[in-house]
């Protein structure tokens, strides 16, 4: 006769609670750590499920250059510009913080960097995980105001509700990148790197496609590809106002940065519309600078005759220049 199976005794659930510092991850069912005494999924947890729905299309709207803010987060491999706190994040700093910069990407992607000197690095090519990648960066940016010099800030899940770039940054502060070659300005001292400090910097450099940021317009940055040269340009101009005038500079053969140059297409990152060239692996930045000037003396004639009163809609050929522009449009973000 087969034996009776042990009765198992019920067991409870484990819980799923971890720890994380100092804020706990708790299962949707499970008491919120708030205290509350309801359920997570029903108290902080519909904040936080909000939060990761969001979806800002433009992160870096009222922050001076928005549009090199885009390039240097999308475009560019190394480069630095200087960020200025505003008083109330410059009182809350741990410490003396001689100086904020922001860069494109650090060290072994850290989120930011506490240097030695109590100086801050900012990454900005870091990755998004609350939809807001100005309240990231921003979350980053609070972290090193209170990490102690000499220390990387580790990437962390976002806390909801956190305040955003434009909420610590002087927003009447100028904004000026500078592009590099490669990535020394990691270094305090690149030059006396040695050992696999200095192979892995010589790694990240022969990765960098060689850019060079023009001087006669705003927010334009060329590069050198493998078989061509490119002209990549953020603008700040409405996405359908720039198509239409991009169309009708495309049908009346006046979108070319000269000879052998052609406007190809256009994506969109981060809520702006970034015009791209094909251009001659022979032509440099500095002969990209005088066209680029007249170029954009043209568009902004274009788009003021396009929103007059008076405007006469696009023709068909122009009609199927936008269509052609629009067709090859990609979005990054």
């Amino acid at each position: 006769m087969a034996k009776k199976a042990a009765k198992k005794s019920p067991q409870r659930r484990p819980s799923t609670t971890v720890s994380t510092g100092e804020v706990p991850v708790v299962g949707a069912r499970e008491d919120c750590p708030c205290g509350s005494g309801r359920r997570y999924k029903a108290c902080h947890g519909r904040e936080a499920a909000h939060a990761v729905q969001e979806l800002v299309h433009r992160p870096f709207e009222g922050l001076p250059g928005e549009a090199d803010w885009v390039a240097l987060r999308e475009l560019v491999p190394a480069a630095t510009a200087p960020l200025t706190l505003n008083a109330e994040a410059a009182a809350s700093a741990v410490g003396e913080v001689p100086s904020v910069t922001l860069a494109t990407v650090l060290p072994l992607a850290w989120p930011a960097l506490r240097r030695q000197d109590g100086s801050i690095l900012l990454g900005l090519q870091t990755q998004s995980s609350s939809g807001d990648l100005s309240r990231d960066l921003a979350d980053a940016l609070e972290l090193a105001l209170a990490t102690e010099p000499g220390t990387p800030v580790p990437a962390r899940r976002t806390v909801a509700g956190g305040r955003r770039l434009q909420e610590l940054l002087d927003v009447n502060a100028e904004f000026a990148p500078t592009v590099f070659s490669g990535f020394e300005f990691w270094l305090e001292d690149a030059e006396g790197a040695t050992g696999e400090v200095a192979a892995s910097l010589e790694r990240a450099n022969a990765s960098a496609i060689p850019t060079e940021k023009l001087a006669s317009v705003d927010a334009a940055y060329w590069c050198a590809a493998t078989d061509k040269n490119h002209l990549r340009w953020v603008m700040t101009v409405p996405e359908e106002h720039l198509l239409d005038a991009l169309a009708r500079l495309t049908a009346a053969d006046q979108s070319s940065l000269g000879q052998d140059t052609r406007l190809v297409g256009s994506f969109r990152a981060h809520g702006l519309t970034v015009p791209v060239w094909d251009l001659p692996s022979t032509m440099t930045a500095d002969e990209c600078e005088k066209p680029a000037a007249e170029f954009a003396e043209r568009l902004a004639d274009t788009l003021t005759a396009l929103a007059s009163a008076d405007a006469t809609p696009l023709t068909g050929d122009e009609r199927r220049a936008r269509a052609n522009l629009v067709n090859r449009q990609v979005t990054l973000n």
